[in-house]
């Protein structure tokens, strides 16, 4: 079983996060089948109705997300947060297009609450996976690119025992390591809030991802909500 925490130093600062996650094993992961498809364009058009014209910047969950953002030192509008990337494109294009079973369940889920939600590949994990402020050593590719690179010092990053990112900027983007691909198997999905109320709506969250998951990629599963009460999962 592996092992997803919160540093203490960051729970200083962010006492008010949330942070629901499952650990995944023997899932399927494949292109999406017709009927994941539906449902995802289903929940896509509900969003666009849902927000009509509220401004992205108006939605709490999101709002929280851009303040903490700011906290560490980021411009929440250079580096959106997951979410807000996913629901920007959506109500300006349209459409959040096909990728996988995995990442479009994730999709999914994250404009229905307006959540960052991150599937990770455990295959190049080593020890715990930690949020946690980078001091800068710690390595990384892109998707992409075979180039090694380095976060920012200070910025909040996901990252293994080794100094392996696996995701920068908190919930900006991964790297290539730690990206759902056809082939991924084991997995630890998280979804995070900052605003007041986060917990139930994490909470919510992990049960309508389970649903999909059962569903659509097999697999068994072990979940928890993470807090500053209880900042690890796992063994």
């Amino acid at each position: 079983m592996p092992v997803f925490q919160y540093d203490a130093k960051l729970l200083e600062i962010f006492p008010r996060v949330h942070g629901g996650v499952i650990f995944g094993a023997g899932l399927q992961n494949s292109p999406s089948s017709d009927a994941l498809k539906a449902v995802f364009e289903a929940e896509q058009k509900a969003t666009i109705e849902r927000i009509g014209d509220t401004p992205l910047s108006e939605i709490q969950s999101i709002a929280d997300w851009r303040a903490a953002f700011s906290l560490f030192g980021v411009q929440p509008t250079k580096y959106r947060n997951a979410a807000e990337a996913l629901l920007r494109r959506l109500t300006k294009k349209g459409d959040i297009p096909s990728i996988n079973t995995l990442v479009d369940i994730g999709n999914l889920v994250s404009i229905r609450y307006g959540l960052p939600v991150a599937v990770f590949d455990t295959q190049s994990l080593t020890g715990a996976l930690t949020v946690r402020f980078a001091d800068g050593t710690e390595h990384y590719t892109e998707l992409g690119s075979t180039e090694i690179k380095h976060p920012e010092e200070d910025e909040v990053i996901f990252a293994d025992d080794t100094g392996l990112v696996f995701a920068r900027r908190w919930c900006w983007k991964q790297s290539f390591q730690s990206a759902s691909k056809i082939n991924t198997s084991d997995v630890i999905i998280t979804v995070e809030a900052q605003h007041v109320g986060g917990n139930q709506d994490v909470t919510n969250a992990v049960q309508d991802l389970l649903a999909l998951l059962n569903e659509y990629a097999d697999g068994t599963y072990q979940h928890s909500v993470c807090s500053v009460d209880m900042p690890r999962f796992g063994a």
